[in-house]
């Protein structure tokens, strides 16, 4: 059934975008290859390709509606080698961006596989509730969601958020349980300018299916159970910009220690004038789970700190860095990208855990444990 609805949705948005907008499209994409070296266990660890294919259609329709659409395919191989006679390969190619949007100057609806994100935080984000964004790799790669997702702009440029998610079963974001099978997800959010920035408070509803997680399923005798999210988030510029981001998770659970999940992000950033400018953002990040809302709980928690520095105008050099506090665990990612008109070349060099509570969900997760180096060559059209 799932698979049936998604096609169906690629060929009604196809066929409607051909009929209504065909005249008018750009065609790019994004190549990217990449080998991974982590000389502990083998000098390449892994190795990919990916090309990400966009096809962009626009149209006005009238002085006061526009229409657009993305049609975009993620395909890529990857072959993670343990030593030269043993090769693990994956290759995919599926949907990446599939989507249909009507918009005024004040209101839009966008329907199919897309985008969803929000907030405030960088390295930490308690609002990262339907994405997998690693903020260590370049790309900034994630899946989308399958939904419906309305926006209206106010003239003193606060916005309503309203969505509705349909048959996402995977992990997203901080989820410790996928939703059940066809499960329907719904949320809102408003934003609104506050004093020299701007707050937003979010929500979101949607039912888990345990089962999925059977070391947690073998703790409850549900197979479902509700979860809504709460959020508040802020970021305001006073010298340095300032910003916050909390969620509170409530579970109708009876694992007792998993009914509530508070998590929180307080950071700053400052750009130092020293040579081309020097860049340094940090964040302090705390996440609990306990059985009463106020009460501690267990948890983690994270101190991190970026910086990046223009050498020129093709050089980049960036940093960051964790500190587990809970483990006594350090992380280090230092990255050099040189960029030409359609080419961008990374150097990634990384220290970090075998194993992390951080990023478990986030792409490259797996890629930058241990001790290694990364090489990525990425052309854009």
């Amino acid at each position: 059934m799932k698979n049936i609805l998604k096609y169906c949705l690629l060929l009604f948005t196809f066929i409607f975008s051909n009929f209504v907008i065909a005249q008018t499209f750009t065609l790019q994409g994004q190549a990217s290859a990449w080998t991974t070296g982590v000389p502990e266990k083998s000098f390449i660890s892994n190795t990919g390709i990916r090309y990400i294919p966009d096809l962009f259609i626009d149209q006005p329709l009238s002085d006061n509606i526009f229409v657009d659409a993305e049609f975009s395919i993620n395909t890529y191989l990857t072959t993670d080698v343990h030593n030269w006679k043993t090769k693990n390969e994956t290759a995919k190619l599926k949907p990446y961006r599939l989507w249909f949007r009507a918009s005024t100057n004040q209101f839009e609806v966008r329907v199919g596989l897309q985008k969803i994100n929000f907030g405030s935080a960088t390295l930490f984000r308690p609002l990262m509730w339907f994405d997998t964004i690693d903020p260590r790799d370049p790309l900034k790669l994630t899946d989308g969601v399958y939904g419906l997702l309305m926006r209206y702009y106010f003239q003193n440029n606060a916005n309503i958020w309203l969505w509705g998610l349909y048959d996402n079963n995977e992990i997203k974001g901080w989820e410790i349980v996928p939703t059940k099978n066809n499960g329907i997800e719904f949320g809102g959010r408003f934003q609104t300018p506050l004093f020299t920035g701007e707050a937003g408070l979010t929500y979101h509803h949607r039912t888990a299916d345990i089962s999925k997680t059977p070391i947690l399923s073998a703790l409850s005798i549900k197979q479902y159970f509700d979860e809504n999210r709460f959020a508040f988030d802020g970021k305001w510029d006073v010298e340095i910009g300032l910003w916050c981001e909390g969620t509170i998770v409530n579970r109708d659970i009876d694992i007792s220690n998993l009914k509530f999940q508070k998590l929180w992000t307080v950071g700053a950033d400052y750009t130092f004038d020293i040579g081309n400018g020097l860049n340094v953002l940090t964040e302090y990040f705390n996440s609990t789970n306990s059985e009463k809302i106020f009460s501690k709980g267990e948890g983690i928690e994270y101190l991190g700190l970026s910086t990046n520095y223009p050498i020129g105008l093709l050089d980049v050099v960036s940093g960051i860095y964790y500190r587990d506090w809970t483990n006594k665990k350090n992380y280090f990612t230092v990255n050099w990208q040189r960029t030409y008109d359609n080419w961008s070349f990374y150097l990634i060099a990384f220290s970090n855990p075998e194993s992390a509570q951080l990023n478990q969900t986030q792409s490259g997760n797996n890629i930058f444990a241990g001790n290694g180096f990364q090489i990525m060559a990425v052309f854009n059209h």
